[in-house]
């Protein structure tokens, strides 16, 4: 602290020292008011360093003082303060050696005896220092005389005589006391009574007080008296003495066998309250200690846990008798009384009294909940509490219609001031409920009192129109109720005695709180609350025990009494019993429906809290969502989710809280858990999404409401109208219904990219396919349950839902479709009221009308969704109306409604027969089914009403749908591309609606629309698309393949319905015109006969296709293929020996299966047997369609009818499609290079007698192979000629002979060689088609032969193409000549059949084993170039096709391919040759003279017309996979080879079949070359392909 005088001042003291001193203290003490101790400290330290200063000679003593003397003035106490100084110096200078300071020191204040009195220094002083001062004599007598009064003072009692006292004295004094005090006496009256006998007979004080406190014992009614008689008594003696007198009471009762009486408690109480004692006073007095109260605490803790113990562990019947004895001896021992509890006592009765200050106090002293665990107190404090809420209960709690007992207040003024409004409660009551806890538990009464407060509360916090500061207030008690819920409610619940009541009405007051609280709450209740106390820990273990005992015994024969059991032991401890079947549940699924039904006995606070406990096991995080194989979903998560949906369905709980947690999840990228919502949502509403349905289901899901839930699902779904509504209000209510939507959307495609990671592809498939069928569930629940306004306020526009929600386009418009359809059909019944005219024509108008008003912005809306180059080919109109329709707006199921409507009769019938149903119920039961029928019936009138109109909308709109501005194979592929495939896989309604789809915008006659075209696209190359299939769109995507072969097969099945559907229909034109004029003109129609042809070709791919997926290995291709299979038998396969190639194909994955992939050998085996049925209905090829060739002259004689005349056979019909687009061209260019061709050639096919390749030869070719084999044998030149003219040449053979060998030979060989060999070529064909006449009349195996129609068809063709005019050849040459610049690219060939999987690591022989295997059973021997020519109408709009593109290979690659494959086959086919020489040698015989007496000059004809060759023979069982792209190989292996003309001519017949397979590898590049063929479409595509065609026809 500073120095308050400066040594300055003490220097110049006379001059102005002494002043600044003076006025120092004068401030000091104005400044600071006198009670306040920083002035004493300030002035202490001032005059202190005064007297220093004077000690240490600075100053001498007279003026230090004559200046003290001014300042003493300044104040009162001043006197005191100096005296004080003085002490302290006295003590700091008697401790110094130095005299002189002493000295000083007995002269101040010798000096300054004069202003402090000689008292205070007596006092203060040391007895030395005052005998120096002369103040007194000797020290040491004043020493003893001050001991001597001390001792007197503290030590020495006061005797009274006892034998003095006399004995009426106490007789009167107990008289006084105990007389009638209803009168006029007063307590001051009796103490002056008491005061005379104390004088007169010479009374203790002290006894007299005890006596007055034993009456005041007997006589409790009266504190009016006696609290003021005490408190007046009290002045006359010590303030300690009544608390030790009551002290030695307490004392008196503490023998281990004494007994506190209550009286002598409350007297004690009635003293605390009035402040006549202190409670640390008393406090000390009372017994046991706090420690030993610790102590026992402790143990009750320890016991506690140990019965849990033993309830938990396994005990064997031997040990269980001792374990009870043991347990009886405890008991016995606990039997003995406790010592009372003097602490606990008082706190009873100062409880009863109404002082809670004190008792509360108290109770700060032990450990919690320790007082209220004993039930006196805890009742006493529950009594008080009573008391306290009794006037605002009476106010705002009791329930109308209850009187109530009220309860009267305490006599006492000084108990706690009763409650009038919320706030108060929070002041008082809310802290005394904490301090019960549990133990509210004792009464049930108060429990509800506290509960209708609250829920009183919670009425007037929700009601709004508060101020901003009764706000905040509200705010405070809601959380002090949640606090009081949660620390007293709940855990008082947990001990009551399964009390129904006490749960319901709780409930009402938590079904205020928002569900986030509750489960908050409960999560409290079940996790936390349970371990705070002794009691709940035993209470949880006695609650596992019972609820283990039931559910051990729980069966579906008594689950009523197990019910009534789980009912009891829920409603006091629901968090524990419902965690314990859950989580047996997990285990055993077999229990949910048992346990579902014995959960009806619970109370509506029990459901709420089961559905905390499912979504807390959900989210349990230490249970893993997969089993260990990582393929399937947990079997806990398959249980819970299906117990979820049967208890929100039976039972009434609120379900925002579980929906809240999927929709979270789905933010999180957690789609595990839809399975929950699927579950719910399939039980409440009764929407089931399953992939077994069957067609007649299908077909009456096609139907109203009505006819869906009476036919469209497997159980019939009753009473859903309750939960579905219950589940549509928890949605809106919560606003969850269009996130979750869109949340499903979004997660389909993140399936795969966040959670498929590191997953099994069958899982990924798994999780994708459930979160797209929850959706589908999801959104046709909305659909039917929102109303109009509810579903168009919640989702937005189409554009907004792609654009800004990133919603797939297919789930998109699946959710704006209900939408469309409420709006047309609001505003078509408002025009229908704005004017009334029943029209049929009027109405048909006004739909249309409505229609045109909900649907032009969605036209609008729709061009953002695609580029703009789309809506060249189809409209936003035709997209709109496809994506906007449904089976609903297309046809009428009449079938299904028959069926529902007679199923609906029989019922009826049986009603009427059955003679034991009460007649009550059998009216009532008719009545329902009549009412059903009608309902049928009527909803069957307004559908077929609601089609016709839509038809007629169909037909005024389906002008303006496909624009055609570029070719029909481009409006075709966009079709098939961005409306069909993405639809078809959505559900499987949509697969029957695309399919249907596609029948109607044929039987629409729509303009641009080939019919043709898009089958044919879709039945030609289905492995990518059921390779990208997940488990359930492969079983949709074969629905959809079943309807589209129904249609083709109706139309196969008969040549009457074929004219009649398809016949005039521009879909089935084969000359599709540039002006997009669809002419009627009968020759430009695809024949009868030659539909079927074309219907075998898709069979025959079909074939290929599913031979090929099965023989992948791959886990995906094998399983789509499987079910697409199952999903098209009714239709597929009709033909015998593509069944029984498909068959062999199935048995070998049955075996290669069984042990490895159990689900496949499953589904296999499935399909093998379902196969072996259809096989009687299986008929030979030549019934399917008509084989035999046409006589030539016939043929000759089409030719003059031009293009499309309709004697053509299939090879030309389709081909000639492009013929306005130039193909004509090519015919020119063709001829010039036609003669090297072929003698290359018949060079190439000669040399490869035993290939055998995909399009496959069956076994009736064998012989010709032998044939060619003998003939190879005698002489070279004519074994090419002639193997080259073999009906069962393969495509690769072709594809060898275009592959690469022509042009070196053509440098080779000079130019009589190539004249000579196209002469003897041409009479070869005419031999062969004898031998092939001959073999089929001889054995019924040689049917799989192809005909000959082919060559005459081509020349025709090549002959119409001469026609055109000599301006479009010029064109061809300056194309070509392009052409040879880049290289002789070749064109990608669309929908070219190519495997998806990259084939690289299956060796060449190996691929070509396979081929055989294949082609042994599948070759469907007619001359199908239909395929190839519907090939080359696809090849425009290659680029667009998914992406089934096949660049070319570069030289160099093509180079390194064919030298490893000469080496590797060259060797086997040697062997093979040597191996059938002998057999061939006999049958050459028989033939070589016949094939030598062929006329030369029709060759020389032949060749002028159309410069083909006997090859095009080929050309009938090519696959789509080799005819378009293989001679642009012929003029790059043109520049590349011309190194390998010294090789002899075998090697040149394994390098071509190698070169075959080759041609299948280019597939690899395909990533590689896009680029570069997107480049080449651009500039010389159209060339090359026109090119590519005609020179197939050349060869």
């Amino acid at each position: 602290m500073a120095a308050l005088l400066p040594a300055e001042w003490i220097k110049n003291w006379e001059k102005g020292g002494k002043s600044e001193f003076v006025q120092l203290c004068r401030t000091l003490s104005e400044n600071k008011s006198h009670d306040s101790m920083g002035f004493r400290a300030d002035i202490q330290q001032a005059l202190y360093e005064l007297a220093y200063h004077v000690v240490r000679g600075n100053l001498k003593h007279d003026q230090a003082s004559n200046v003290l003397g001014d300042v003493i003035e300044f104040r009162e106490d001043m006197p005191s303060i100096l005296a004080d100084v003085f002490c302290i110096l006295d003590i700091e200078t008697s401790c110094l050696e130095e005299k002189s300071k002493r000295d000083y020191f007995t002269q101040l204040v010798l000096a300054c005896l004069y202003l402090v009195s000689d008292t205070v220094l007596k006092e203060r002083l040391d007895p030395e220092t005052l005998e120096s001062l002369g103040l007194i004599k000797q020290s040491q007598q004043f020493n003893q005389k001050s001991v001597k009064i001390k001792t007197k003072l503290f030590y020495k009692q006061q005797k009274f005589n006892l034998l003095r006292e006399e004995n009426e004295g106490y007789a009167k004094l107990i008289a006084e006391l105990g007389q009638d005090l209803s009168g006029n006496i007063t307590s001051d009256l009796i103490l002056e009574n008491i005061k005379s006998l104390i004088g007169c007979f010479n009374l203790d004080p002290n006894r007299v007080l005890d006596i007055i406190l034993e009456v005041y014992e007997c006589r409790p009614e009266y504190d009016d008296f006696f609290v003021p008689l005490i408190e007046s008594y009290m002045y006359m003696c010590e303030p300690q003495t009544l608390c030790h007198i009551l002290g030695f009471k307490f004392k008196f009762y503490q023998d281990p066998s004494g007994e506190t009486p209550s009286s002598l408690y409350r007297v004690a109480a009635v003293l605390l309250q009035h402040n006549l004692i202190d409670l640390e006073d008393l406090y000390v007095h009372l017994l046991p200690g706090d420690n030993a109260i610790i102590e026992e605490h402790k143990r009750e803790i320890v016991e506690a846990k140990q019965i849990v113990r033993k309830l938990t562990m396994v005990v064997l019947s031997s040990e269980k008798t001792e374990e009870k004895e043991k347990e009886k001896e405890k008991e016995e021992e606990k039997t003995e009384k406790p010592p009372d509890n003097q602490k606990l006592g008082l706190l009873e009765a100062l409880l009863k009294i109404g002082d809670w200050q004190h008792a509360q106090s108290i109770m700060d002293q032990m450990p919690p909940f320790y007082a209220t665990s004993h039930k006196p107190i805890a009742v006493a404090l529950c009594q008080l509490v009573h008391v306290t809420i009794e006037p605002l209960y009476r106010r705002v709690g009791v329930p109308k219609g209850a009187k109530g007992s009220p309860i009267s207040s305490l006599p006492n003024k000084r108990a706690p001031k009763q409650t009038d409004s919320f706030e108060d409660l929070r002041k008082e009551v809310f802290n005394m409920l904490c301090y019960l806890g549990p133990h509210l538990s004792h009464d049930p009464i108060l429990f509800a009192k506290v509960v209708r407060l609250g829920k009183a509360f919670m009425k007037e916090f929700q009601s709004d129109g508060s101020k901003q500061e009764d706000k905040e207030k509200m705010e405070i008690l809601f959380s002090c109720l949640l606090s009081i819920t949660d620390q007293v409610l709940l855990p008082s619940l947990s001990l009551m005695d399964c009390n129904a009541c006490m749960s319901e009405e709780l409930w009402g007051m938590f079904k205020t709180f928002p569900y986030q609280y509750r489960y908050r709450l409960y999560g409290q209740w079940k996790n936390e609350t349970y371990n705070s106390h002794p009691l709940l820990v035993k209470v949880k273990a006695q609650t596992i025990d019972r609820a283990k005992y039931i559910m051990k015994r729980l069966t579906k024969e008594n689950v009523k009494p197990s019910g009534r059991q789980i009912g009891k032991l829920s409603h006091s401890n629901p968090t524990i019993l419902f965690d314990y079947i859950l989580s047996q549940i997990q285990k055993y699924d077999n229990l949910i429906t048992p346990v579902v039904d014995s959960l009806k006995y619970l109370t509506s606070l029990n459901y709420d809290v089961l559905a905390y406990c499912i979504i807390e096991a959900l989210a349990n995080p230490e249970k893993e969502r997969m089993k260990h194989d990582d393929t399937t979903i947990s079997s806990w998560l398959q249980s819970l989710a299906s117990f979820c949906g049967a208890v929100f369905r039976k039972y009434p709980i609120e379900l925002a809280g579980l929906l809240q947690y999927v929709a979270n999840q789905l933010k999180a990228g957690k789609s595990f858990d839809l399975l929950i919502l699927k579950e719910v949502v399939q039980k409440m509403a009764g929407i089931e999404i399953t992939e077994e349905m069957t067609m007649e289901q299908l077909e009456a899901m096609t139907g109203g409401e009505q006819l869906k839930a009476e036919g469209g699902y497997f159980g019939q779904i009753r009473n859903t109208k309750k939960s579905s509504q219950r589940l549509k209000d928890a949605l809106l209510d919560h606003d969850l219904a269009l996130p979750l939507c869109l949340l499903m959307a979004q997660q389909r495609n993140g399936v795969i990219f966040q959670e498929g990671g590191e997953k099994h592809l069958k899982l990924v498939g798994k999780l994708y396919d459930q979160c797209h069928d929850t959706l589908v569930q999801f959104g046709g629940f909305l659909a039917s349950n929102l109303s109009t306004e509810d579903y168009i306020k919640r989702v937005p526009s189409i554009d907004v839902l792609c654009n800004e929600f990133h919603t797939p386009h297919d789930a998109a418009f699946f959710l704006s479709r209900p939408m469309y359809a409420h709006h047309i059909s609001s505003k078509y019944d408002e025009l229908k009221k704005a004017e009334k005219g029943n029209k049929q024509q009027h109405k048909v108008h006004k739909y249309i009308t409505s229609c045109e008003l909900v649907m032009a912005p969605v036209h609008d809306a729709v061009i953002s969704l695609h580029l703009p180059k789309v809506w060249d080919d189809i409209s936003p109109q035709f997209y709109a109306t496809f994506w906007s329709l449904t089976m609903y707006d297309l046809a009428v199921p009449h079938s299904s409604y028959d069926r529902e409507v007679n199923k609906l009769k029989v019922q009826m019938k049986a009603i009427d027969d059955n003679q034991e149903m009460p007649p009550n119920k059998k009216k009532k039961e008719k009545e329902r089914c009549t009412a059903l029928q009608d309902k049928l019936l009527e909803e069957e009138k307004k559908q077929l009403e609601h089609v016709q109109r839509v038809l007629q909308r169909l037909k005024l709109e389906k002008d303006n749908w496909l624009l055609a501005k570029s070719t029909k194979n481009e409006t075709i592929t966009k079709f098939l591309q961005l409306c069909i495939f993405p639809r078809c896989i959505f559900s499987a309604i949509d697969a029957v609606y695309c399919a249907h789809f596609v029948e109607l915008v044929h039987q629409q006659k729509t303009p641009n629309f080939s019919t043709l075209l898009c089958y044919d696209r879709v039945f030609s190359d289905i492995i990518y698309t059921v390779a990208s299939c997940t488990e359930n769109e492969a079983s949709r995507y074969g629905r959809f393949l079943c309807c589209m072969l129904e249609t083709v097969t109706r139309w196969h099945s008969d040549r009457v319905i074929y004219e009649k559907e398809c016949g005039n229909y521009p879909g089935f034109l084969t000359i599709l015109r540039a002006t997009g004029f669809d002419g009627g003109n009968k020759a430009d129609q695809l024949d009868y006969e030659n539909f079927r042809h074309v219907v075998h070709k898709w069979h025959y791919k079909l074939t290929k296709a599913s031979v090929h997926c099965l023989e992948t290995g791959e886990y995906t291709h094998i399983r789509n293929i499987l079910i697409v299979l199952t999903k098209i038998l009714p239709w597929y396969p009709k033909v015998l020996n593509l069944g029984q190639a498909l068959e062999r194909r199935v048995h070998k994955i049955c075996q290669e299966e069984k042990e490895k992939r159990p689900d496949l050998y499953a589904l296999a085996m499935g399909y093998s047997g379902q196969l072996k049925s259809r096989k009687p209905f299986m008929i030979p090829e030549n019934e399917f369609h008509h084989k035999d060739p046409p006589a030539r002259n016939a043929v000759a004689a089409t030719v003059q009818n031009g293009p499309g005349g309709a004697g053509m056979p299939t090879s030309l019909t389709i081909n000639t499609v492009r013929l306005e687009e130039g193909t004509t061209e090519e015919t020119d260019k063709l001829k010039e290079k036609s003669q090297g061709v072929v003698k290359v050639i018949n060079k190439a096919v000669n040399a490869t007698p035993k290939v055998t390749t995909s399009n496959g030869n069956s076994a009736s070719n064998s012989k010709i192979i032998k044939e060619k084999d003998e003939k190879e044998k005698s002489g070279k030149e004519k074994d090419k000629e002639k193997k080259d003219k073999t009906p069962a040449a393969t495509p690769e053979m072709k594809a060898l002979g275009k592959d690469g060998k022509d042009k070196p030979k053509e440098e080779r060989v000079n130019k009589d060689e190539k004249a000579r060999e196209i002469k003897e070529k041409t009479p070869k064909s005419d031999k062969e088609k004898e031998k092939v006449k001959k073999e089929e009349k001889a054995s019924k195996e040689e049917k799989s032969k192809t005909i000959v129609t082919i060559v005459e068809s081509k020349s025709t063709a090549e002959k119409e193409r001469e026609k055109e005019p000599s301006r479009e050849r010029d064109i061809a040459k300056e194309m070509k000549s392009k052409e040879n610049a880049k290289g002789g690219e070749k064109m990608p060939v669309a929908g070219s059949l190519k495997s998806p999987v990259p084939r690289s690591e299956i060796s060449e022989s190996e691929r070509e084993q396979k081929r055989r295997k294949v082609d042994t059973h599948s070759s469907p021997s007619h001359s199908s170039t239909v395929k190839d020519n519907l090939n080359e109408l696809k090849d425009s709009s290659a680029k667009h096709y998914i992406n089934h593109t096949t660049p070319t290979l570069s030289k160099s690659k093509e180079r390194e391919v064919d030298k490893k494959d000469l080496d590797k086959s060259r060797e086997r086919s040697r062997e093979r040759e040597k191996k059938d020489e002998k057999d061939r040698k006999e049958r050459k015989r028989d033939h070589s003279n016949s094939d030598r007496e062929v006329p030369q000059d029709s060759t020389k004809r032949r060749k002028e017309e159309n410069g083909t060759t006997g090859s095009s023979k080929h050309s009938k069982s090519e696959s789509p996979s080799d005819s378009p792209r293989l001679t642009e190989k012929e003029k790059e292996k043109n520049k590349s080879k011309s190194s390998g003309k010294e090789k002899g001519d075998s090697i040149k017949a394994e390098k071509m079949e190698k070169s075959s397979s080759g041609s299948k590898k280019e597939s690899r590049h395909d990533k590689e070359k896009t680029e570069k063929k997107e480049k080449r479409d651009s500039t010389g595509g159209k060339e090359e392909k026109k090119h590519h065609k005609s020179s197939d026809k050349h060869r």
